[in-house]
C-alpha cells in the first residue's frame, strides 16, 4: 500500500502513469552503430564505390562484413558460421571472404544475402579475385591451388599441384603465400609460396620462372644482423606483387628485404630495403643501432607491400606498411616514388637496376605517434585493376590499436572522415571514448549544417531505403567524443526518415591550444540554441557556439584576452570551416570536469573534481559563481532513505549531476530560474537565478538535501500536468508575466528514487532492492502519461509509475548491451536508449516497441549501371614479339572447362564493351575526319579528292557490272517465260483437236 501514499507525500494530486499498461513495454532494437569487434579486413570497390569492414570473433560480437556506402547507406553481412573474417574482395557484383574456419562464403551486392558456401581441401592461406573473372583461386596450405565458379557456385576442374615441390623436390613444406594475375597478361599467375616465387602460365599450364632469394655469407640482408651474416640464408617469403605494366616482380621477406626480379629471364635486379640498397652483397649495408651501445635495432615485419601507379602505368610507386626500425620515432606508411619506368626493351640492366636503386624521392606518410600500420587499402578514383593500386587518391591505414587512419595519396595528409565516411566508421576513427544525448529541435538541427572545406567524396555508392517521416519530433543528436579531441556531432534518428544526416565536428584540441593531454570527460548541448560545452579530465571548460568564421581560411595566432573570468577563444577556430560550431570562450578549472550542463536560456554549469561549482552567464560571457560545495554544507537538511548511525562522513565532494529548471520553492509563491546539483554523496543543493542591476544575473544559495547514494538523475516537474519543469526559453519568458509553477523534483541515486518539492527532502522515496540504478530519466509514451525508466546491474530495463513509484513493467538488455557500460547509456525522453554493445558500437533502443529487431538494412547497394572497364592487355610490342594474348573469356575455358557456357554477367558486360568500343570508333572516326580536314594542305586536298574520285569511279564501275548482269539475268528469265507459255499453247491446241 506504500504507493497509493507516495503521491500524497510527493504533493502530487495526479497520477502521471495512469495511461500506461505494462503490455506496452516492448523493447524494440532499432539502429546500431559503430563496429562490433576489431577490424580484420578492408576491400574497396572503385565501380561500386563501396567500402567493406571484415571483423574478428572476439567476446563482444562475432565476425561479420560492414559495408558502406554514400551518406548513412550501411548492410551487415553476417559470417555463415561463428568465426573471424581474415580476408574479403569484391568481384563485379558479389563480396567473396574466407574466414577463420577456412570456409569460403559469396555474398551477393544485389540481394545483400549469401549466396553460397564452399570448404577448400585444407587450409586457406591465398585468396584472388579479378573483377573480370567469374572464379575464385585459392591458395592452400599443402601448396596447391583450387577454383571456385561464383557464377555456377561449385568448384571449378582446375587445380594447380605445389610447383615448388615440383621444382624443388627436398624443399620444406611450402604454403602458398600470395597470389596475384599479371596487370595486362591475365594468362600469368604469380604464385608466391614461403620459400620463393613462382610464375604460372595457364596457357601452357606449367611454371615458366622461378624466384629464390639467396643470401651469401656476409650479406647483410634486410635485418642486418650481424650474429646471421656468416652463414648462406634463405630468408622466407611474405609478399610477391608484379609492377602495374609487369616489367618487374617484387618479393618481400621476413627480413624485411625487398627484391626486385626480371620476370622474362628470372633474374634478381636488385635487392634492398626502405633504407639501404644491395643488401644481398657481402660487406652491403651496415646494421642500425639499437638504444643501447653495442646492441642493433629490430625491424618490424613488412606487413604489406603496394606497387602503385599514377594515370600513368609506367609511372609508380611502392607504398608499403612495415620494414622500419623498431627504434624509428616516426611511424607511418613509407612511400617510394619510382617515376617513369624504362622502356625494357631498350634500357640496359644498369637503367632498370638504377631505377629501383634511386628513387625520385622517398617519405612517410605519418600517423598518430606509437601507432603502427598493419593493413591498408587504397582508394582509386576509378579502376578496379591493377590489383586495386591504380592512380589511388587516399588511403586507409588500419593500426595495431584497431582504429583507423584515412590519409591523402600520395602527400600523406590526414584526410577528416566527418562527412566523408559512415557514421560508424567514426567510431574506430579515432576510438569513441564518450558519448552524450541532446534531444535538440528538428528546425534547429535542420539549420545546422557544417560548411567545411572538404576533398572530393571517398564513397558515392549505394542507395538508401525509404523510411517513414517524424516531422514533430525532436532530433536524437548524438556527440561522440574521440581520443584526438574530436567531438562528431550528428542525428541517430527514431528509425525514421533522417532528413540532416550531416555531421558537425569540433577540434577541443585547437579550441585549448595544445594537442596533448586532450581527454574529454563530459558534454552537453542545447536542444533549442545549439550550444556545446565540453569540459576536459584536466579542468578546461570551452564553449561552442554555432556561426560564421571571419578567419575563414586563414591561420592566425591566438592572442590571449581574458575578462570576467573567462578566455576568448574565437580566434582559434578551425580555418576550414566558413560555418559551424565555433569556439567561443573557456574557463580553466581545477580537476577534472564531473558534471557538465549547458542550459537552453542561456547558462552554462560545471563541476568539478576538486568540488567546485562554476556558472556562467553566456549573455556576457561571465562567471557569475564559482564556490566550493563545503560552503554550503551547513544549511544542510537530511533526509535520508535509510537509518543510519554513522558520523559525518569527511569523504570527497564533487556534482555527478546538474539540471536548470523553473518552478516555485517551498513556502514561495513565484517561480524563479534554479539551478540544481547532485553530488557524488547523494546531496542535492538548490540555487537561485536572481537578475541583478547591472542586467547580468547572480547565484544564491537557498538550501541542500541528503540523500542516500550518488546522484544520477534530477528531474523537475510540473506537479499539475506532469510536463517537464526544465528551463526552457517559453518557461523563462512566462515568468516576466508572472507564471507560476507548481513543481517537484524526482532525484534518482544509485540506490533508490525520491520526489519531493526543493529545497526540503520531504517527499516520497522508493529504494531498489539488491540492485543498483545506473541510469534513468523520465519518458513520455505518446499521450499516454509518463514514467521512470532505469537501466539497473542485473541487466535489466524497468519501467515506474509516477508519482506512486510502482513496477509496472521489466525487459532483459543483457543481450543488447554491455552491462558494465550502464553508467554511459543515456534515456531520452522519448523512451530511447541508447547504450554500448561492445568497445565501439552502440545500440539505440525503444521501449515502446512491438519487441522486434529493426536492425536489418534496406539499403541498395548494387548500381547496374556502374559498369567495370575492360581490362589492360599486352601492348603490341609484346604481341609482336610472340606473347600470346589471352582474354578473360578464353579463362573461363582454361579455368572452368571448355563445355562452360559464358555467364550471364560477362555476357551483359561482353555486351556492353561491344557497344562502347562501337561508339568510340564512331566518335573517332568522325572527329578524324573532320580534323583532317580542317589541318590539311592545298595538294593533301588534291590528293584525297583524287582517291575519292577513284573511288567513286570504282564504285560506279561496280554499280555498272552489277547493271549488266541483272539486264542479262532479266533477258534470261524473259526468254524463259516466253518459251513455257508457246509451250502452253501448243500443248492446248493439241488437247483441243484431241478433245481433251
Amino acid at each position: 500500500m506504500a504507493h497509493l501514499l507516495r503521491g500524497k507525500q510527493a504533493g502530487i494530486q495526479r497520477d502521471f502513469s495512469a495511461g500506461l499498461d505494462p503490455q506496452l513495454f516492448a523493447l524494440d532494437e532499432v539502429a546500431r552503430y559503430g563496429i562490433n569487434s576489431q577490424i580484420s579486413a578492408l576491400a574497396y570497390d572503385p565501380v561500386q564505390s563501396l567500402l567493406a569492414v571484415g571483423t574478428n570473433d572476439t567476446q563482444f560480437g562475432g565476425g561479420q562484413i560492414y559495408v558502406f556506402g554514400q551518406s548513412r547507406v550501411s548492410v551487415v553481412l553476417p559470417l555463415p558460421r561463428k568465426s573471424s573474417v581474415k580476408s574479403i574482395q569484391f568481384v563485379a557484383d558479389k563480396i567473396v571472404c574466407v574466414d577463420s574456419k577456412n570456409e569460403l562464403s559469396v555474398f551477393s551486392l544485389e540481394s545483400s544475402r549469401i549466396l553460397s558456401t564452399y570448404t577448400p581441401p585444407g587450409s586457406v592461406t591465398a585468396l584472388l579475385t579479378d573483377p573480370t573473372l567469374d572464379f575464385a583461386l585459392v591458395g592452400l596450405q599443402n601448396g596447391e591451388i583450387v577454383a571456385y565458379d561464383l557464377d555456377r557456385q561449385h568448384p571449378a576442374p582446375l587445380r594447380i599441384p605445389n610447383l615448388w615441390r615440383q621444382q624443388y623436390p627436398k624443399s620444406r613444406l611450402t604454403s602458398v603465400i600470395t597470389l596475384a594475375l599479371h596487370p595486362r597478361d591475365i594468362g600469368s599467375l604469380l604464385i608466391g609460396y614461403n620459400a620463393g616465387a613462382v610464375i604460372y602460365s595457364f596457357k601452357v599450364d606449367k611454371a615458366t620462372k622461378f624466384f629464390q632469394y639467396e643470401l651469401p655469407p656476409g650479406a647483410p640482408g634486410g635485418d642486418s644482423d650481424p650474429t646471421a651474416s656468416s652463414i648462406r640464408r634463405y630468408p622466407r617469403l611474405t609478399q610477391a606483387i608484379w609492377h602495374p605494366t609487369g616489367t618487374f616482380v617484387l618479393t618481400g621477406h621476413e627480413d624485411s628485404s625487398l627484391v626486385a626480379w626480371d620476370p622474362k629471364d628470372g633474374r634478381k635486379v636488385l635487392a634492398r630495403t626502405i633504407q639501404d640498397i644491395n643488401v644481398d652483397e657481402p660487406g652491403g649495408a651496415a646494421a642500425i643501432r639499437g638504444a643501447t651501445p653495442g646492441t642493433f635495432a629490430l625491424k618490424c615485419p613488412l606487413f604489406r607491400i603496394a606497387w602503385c601507379s599514377k594515370e600513368n602505368p609506367d609511372d609508380t610507386g611502392l607504398l608499403i606498411a612495415g620494414g622500419t626500425p623498431t627504434t624509428s620515432i616516426e611511424k607511418g606508411l613509407t612511400f617510394i616514388d619510382l617515376g617513369q619506368t624504362p622502356n625494357y626493351t631498350t634500357s640496359s640492366w644498369q637503367i632498370l637496376s638504377q631505377y629501383l636503386e634511386k628513387p625520385k624521392r622517398q617519405h612517410t606518410l605519418p600517423t598518430p605517434p606509437n601507432a603502427e600500420v598493419v593493413d591498408f587499402c587504397l582508394i582509386p578514383r576509378r579502376s578496379p585493376h591493377y590489383a586495386g593500386s591504380h592512380d589511388p587518391i587516399a588511403v586507409i591505414a588500419l593500426l595495431a590499436s584497431g582504429e583507423m587512419v584515412t590519409l591523402s595519396f600520395p602527400t600523406g595528409h590526414a584526410i577528416n572522415p566527418t562527412n566523408q565516411l559512415h557514421a560508424s566508421m567514426s567510431y574506430v576513427h579515432p576510438f569513441v571514448i564518450h558519448i552524450d544525448l541532446a534531444f535538440v529541435e528538428r528546425t534547429r538541427w535542420l539549420g545546422m549544417v557544417e560548411n567545411r572545406s572538404k576533398g572530393p567524396p571517398i564513397l558515392n555508392g549505394g542507395a538508401e531505403a525509404k523510411h517513414s517521416m517524424m516531422r514533430y519530433a525532436n532530433r536524437n543528436i548524438l556527440q561522440a567524443a574521440h581520443a584526438d579531441g574530436t567531438v562528431r556531432m550528428w542525428d541517430l534518428g527514431h528509425g525514421d526518415e533522417i532528413e540532416n544526416q550531416k555531421m558537425i565536428q569540433i577540434d577541443m584540441a585547437r579550441a585549448v591550444g595544445r594537442s596533448d593531454s586532450v581527454d574529454i570527460s563530459k558534454m552537453s548541448m542545447s536542444g533549442a540554441t545549439g550550444e556545446l560545452a565540453v569540459g576536459l579530465r584536466t579542468g578546461e571548460v570551452a564553449i561552442f557556439r554555432w556561426g560564421h568564421n571571419r578567419d575563414y581560411g586563414k591561420e592566425i595566432r591566438h592572442v590571449e584576452a581574458r575578462g570576467f573570468g573567462l578566455e576568448s577563444i574565437r580566434d582559434r577556430a578551425e580555418p576550414g570551416v566558413k560555418e559551424g560550431l565555433l569556439p567561443l570562450t573557456m574557463f580553466e578549472g581545477q580537476g577534472h570536469v564531473t558534471a557538465l550542463k549547458m542550459s537552453d536560456v542561456g547558462f552554462a554549469a560545471a563541476g568539478f573534481q576538486h568540488g567546485t561549482l562554476v556558472v556562467i552567464d553566456l549573455r556576457g560571457p561571465a562567471v557569475i559563481c564559482q564556490a566550493g560545495l563545503d560552503e554550503f554544507g551547513n544549511q544542510s537538511k537530511r533526509g535520508t532513505f535509510r537509518r543510519s548511525n554513522s558520523q559525518t562522513q569527511t569523504n570527497a565532494e564533487w556534482p555527478t549531476c546538474i539540471k536548470f529548471g523553473v518552478m516555485s520553492l517551498e513556502s514561495e509563491d513565484y517561480s524563479s530560474i534554479l539551478l540544481f546539483v547532485g553530488t557524488n554523496l547523494g546531496r542535492l543543493a538548490t540555487f537561485k537565478l536572481l537578475p541583478e542591476s547591472n542586467g547580468g544575473y547572480g547565484v544564491k544559495f537557498v538550501g541542500s538535501s541528503a540523500l542516500e547514494g550518488r546522484i544520477i538523475t534530477i528531474a523537475p516537474i510540473d506537479a499539475e500536468l506532469g510536463d517537464p519543469a526544465e528551463a526552457t526559453q517559453p518557461a523563462v519568458a512566462g515568468l516576466r508575466e508572472g507564471h507560476k509553477i507548481n513543481g517537484v523534483v524526482l532525484i534518482v541515486t544509485t540506490s533508490g528514487v525520491k520526489i519531493f518539492r526543493p529545497p526540503a527532502a520531504k517527499g516520497a522515496h522508493k529504494t531498489f532492492d539488491e540492485v543498483f540504478c545506473d541510469s534513468a530519466a523520465v519518458v513520455r509514451y505518446q499521450a499516454a502519461g509518463y514514467a521512470l525508466l532505469g537501466l539497473f546491474g542485473d541487466g535489466t530495463a524497468k519501467i515506474y509509475s509516477i508519482p506512486a513509484l510502482k513496477h509496472i513493467a521489466s525487459a532483459n538488455v543483457r543481450h543488447i548491451l554491455d552491462v558494465r557500460r550502464f553508467a554511459e547509456a543515456v534515456v531520452t525522453p522519448t523512451g530511447d536508449i541508447v547504450g554500448w554493445t561492445g568497445p565501439s558500437e552502440i545500440a539505440l533502443l525503444n521501449v515502446w516497441g512491438t519487441g522486434s529487431d529493426l536492425t536489418r538494412s534496406l539499403d541498395k547497394l548494387l548500381n547496374i549501371e556502374a559498369l567495370i572497364p575492360p581490362r589492360p592487355t599486352i601492348s603490341n610490342v609484346q604481341w609482336m614479339t610472340g606473347t600470346l594474348h589471352v582474354t578473360p573469356a578464353d579463362m573461363d575455358a582454361l579455368i572452368g572447362g571448355p563445355n562452360r557456357p559464358p555467364s550471364k554477367r560477362m555476357v551483359e558486360q561482353r555486351r556492353a564493351e561491344e557497344e562502347q568500343q562501337r561508339a568510340m570508333k564512331r566518335s573517332a572516326t568522325a572527329g578524324s575526319s573532320s580534323g583532317e580536314k580542317e589541318d590539311e594542305g592545298y595538294w593533301a586536298y588534291m590528293q584525297r579528292q583524287m582517291q575519292e574520285r577513284t573511288q567513286n569511279l570504282n564504285i560506279m564501275g561496280d554499280s555498272m557490272d552489277k547493271v549488266e548482269e541483272s539486264s542479262s539475268n532479266w533477258a534470261d528469265d524473259v526468254n524463259k517465260f516466253v518459251s513455257k507459255q508457246k509451250k502452253k499453247a501448243v500443248m492446248g491446241f493439241v488437247g483441243s483437236k484431241l478433245g481433251f
